[in-house]
């Protein structure tokens, strides 16, 4: 099935998306969602996290603005989606800034079946036990070669992985895609990074195999990033355009500007 082909899933089915995500970027993942065309849900309660999952068509993790009370319901609501059988997106966001979040994202890997694990590559590179530098919740430097870390993080959590940059890599640890759409503008705006793993979630969502549709996903996002950098050359200009430009991008447009490749 072609990328386009599985935004095109999305908008016809509008998923719901079940997302336990951080504070910073809460209003941001949710007109997100909305403009790509499936529909967002914020539930953070432990006493009914297991409810709305069951509800959703995807669970998306983010331990952005991490404590303690989410981290357990973030696992009750795991839980639960391995129940139903749905896909969980787990972002691992500043891991390896603090012995505390590296840890807690590792629990969750233990405890949650996760479909999907997303991030930069400091952050899977740290939770896969890997020699990592990362100042704050921001990319810092990975020791050896990116692909390396990516395919041993997908073998030891058996799921697919994405590590985004200036060129993304989606790999179930044998097959390794590259997709090369983006545009540095989306490392200026908070949020960009925590929307695409909602996206992931959205067209996880909407089939079978998991490594197809972040592939899609991923060109999608960065085709509309490239379009609306074409428009806004500052952040806040930038910050509306790309949620316009996720609402217009069509299919077809993804099909013929995406840029994927086999490894």
């Amino acid at each position: 099935m072609k990328a386009g082909q599985w935004l095109t899933l999305v908008r016809e089915q509008s998923p719901l998306v079940h997302n336990m995500t951080n504070v910073v970027v809460t209003n941001f993942v949710a007109n997100g969602l909305l403009a790509v065309g499936a529909s967002p849900v914020m539930a953070y309660a432990k006493e009914e996290v297991s409810d709305m999952v069951r509800l959703a068509r995807a669970l998306v993790l983010n331990i952005g603005t991490l404590n303690e009370t989410d981290v357990e319901a973030m696992i009750i609501a795991g839980k639960a989606a391995n129940e139903v059988n749905i896909p969980v997106i787990f972002d691992p966001v500043g891991a390896g800034a603090t012995a505390y979040r590296t840890k807690t994202a590792q629990r969750i890997l233990q405890e949650v079946n996760v479909s999907i694990l997303r991030g930069n590559a400091s952050e899977i590179a740290s939770v896969a036990g890997e020699q990592v530098r990362t100042k704050g919740v921001d990319a810092g430097d990975v020791q050896g070669d990116v692909v390396h870390v990516a395919k041993k993080a997908a073998h030891a959590f058996r799921c697919a992985v994405v590590v985004t940059g200036k060129d993304d890599i989606v790999t179930d640890g044998e097959r390794v895609t590259i997709v090369s759409n983006g545009d540095a503008m989306l490392t200026k705006v908070t949020g960009t990074g925590c929307l695409l793993s909602a996206v992931l979630g959205a067209f996880a969502s909407v089939g079978e195999n998991v490594i197809e549709s972040s592939v899609a996903a991923l060109a999608y996002y960065g085709v509309a990033a490239e379009k609306a950098a074409k428009h806004a050359k500052a952040p806040g200009a930038f910050q509306f355009a790309f949620l316009n430009a996720l609402y217009e991008t069509t299919a077809e447009e993804v099909d013929t500007y995406a840029r994927i490749r086999g490894e």
